[in-house]
């Protein structure tokens, strides 16, 4: 699969949720999506991020918009992610990279001068017909979540 680019539809894919369910995209065909990816379950920026959606999850649910977290983390990590920090919504387990690939997350990341292969903490906003709308790439978490919040009102 080539990555996906704004403005072309999202193909479908699968992954393990949170609800202990396989969770596809097109399970929610007819509402917005706004997919954040994220580098690891209980990190500080990705728990600043996550909480700052719940935060705002009841905005996104008055616009007909889903917000779901996708990581490499494994189901048990974001249980306990979940329940800690009583996230209201979806975590998906890509520990295969596939779907972090299709959005071209999964990259060569530097960090003390030593490389490896991570997530780019990165959003896309997906509208009700599956097209890919917008994407925030190398994203900093502050103020970023009202910024994706605007970019659904706009929509």
């Amino acid at each position: 699969m080539s990555q996906v680019k704004v403005g072309q539809e999202v193909p479908n894919f699968t992954l393990p949720a949170s609800n202990g369910k396989e969770v596809s995209l097109s399970d929610f065909r007819g509402k917005n999506v706004v997919i954040y990816f994220y580098p690891k379950d209980m990190t500080p920026g990705c728990t600043t991020e996550s909480c700052d959606f719940r935060d705002y999850h009841g905005d996104y649910e008055k616009l007909n918009t889903e917000v779901i977290g996708i990581s490499p983390d494994d189901l048990k990590s974001h249980d306990k992610f979940i329940a800690k920090h009583d996230l209201p919504f979806l975590l998906l387990s890509d520990v295969d990279k596939k779907v972090c690939e299709l959005f071209g997350v999964w990259v060569l990341k530097k960090m003390y001068g030593r490389e490896y292969m991570g997530v780019e903490r990165s959003t896309f906003l997906i509208n009700a017909d599956g097209i890919l709308i917008k994407e925030w790439r190398k994203v900093k978490v502050k103020e970023h979540v009202q910024k994706v919040l605007e970019a659904v009102r706009e929509l």
